[in-house]
């Protein structure tokens, strides 16, 4: 197969990761920015940007609120899919598969990492849920920081989510709309990856 330059190798993570390292050089803001796809329990799709945080030997982490709606649609189904797309790059990566939680010691130690104000606001939002007002969110940031102080652990509502691929697409722009695609599948986490070229 005629994989050669950006798309050549034999390891779909490590070819992610050289990607999103290019763009990191490049793109004006959030280089790891994913749109998220799940589903409810009507089967009626959901998607939200979210920060991309790891990619491992084998899976892309991002870490959310357990109780938000994403949450729950990946509890109920146990899958997700995402699209990374670089303008300054005119490339793109797409990843659908399974997904388990990261409420670990990674979890923890991500968490820690965080600014102040930004795990008091885990604690404090009841993410996706009404909100009667701005200032209601306010006064419980206030009390929580009481609650909490200035080292506040990681909420038990809140981690990770690895999403664990059985496909993935590597999308690069060409001339006259004849873009290269590359999608790269698997069965399980276990077996090993099959590519073939899609038209554009």
């Amino acid at each position: 197969m005629d994989r050669a330059g950006i798309f050549s190798g034999n390891d779909p993570f490590v070819m992610a990761r050289s990607w999103l390292t290019e763009a990191e050089a490049t793109e004006p803001n959030d280089p790891n920015a994913i749109a998220l796809a799940t589903v409810d329990g009507d089967g009626l799709p959901d998607v939200r940007m979210v920060l991309l945080k790891d990619i491992e030997k084998d899976a892309f982490v991002f870490y959310t609120n357990y109780q938000s709606r994403k949450g729950e649609q990946i509890a109920a189904s146990g899958k997700a899919a995402f699209v990374l797309h670089w303008k300054s790059l005119r490339r793109q990566i797409r990843v659908r598969g399974v997904t388990e939680r990261e409420d670990g010691i990674a979890a923890d130690e991500y968490f820690a990492s965080r600014s102040l104000k930004s795990r008091i606001g885990a604690w404090a939002s009841a993410q996706s849920k009404p909100l009667s007002s701005r200032a209601a969110l306010m006064a419980e940031v206030v009390k929580i920081s009481a609650k909490h102080g200035p080292n506040p652990s990681r909420p038990p509502f809140w981690g990770g989510i690895r999403i664990i691929p059985t496909e993935m697409e590597f999308w690069a722009d060409g001339s006259f709309r004849l873009h290269d695609r590359f999608r790269w599948t698997r069965a399980s986490r276990n077996d090993s990856w099959s590519v073939e070229r899609l038209n554009p």
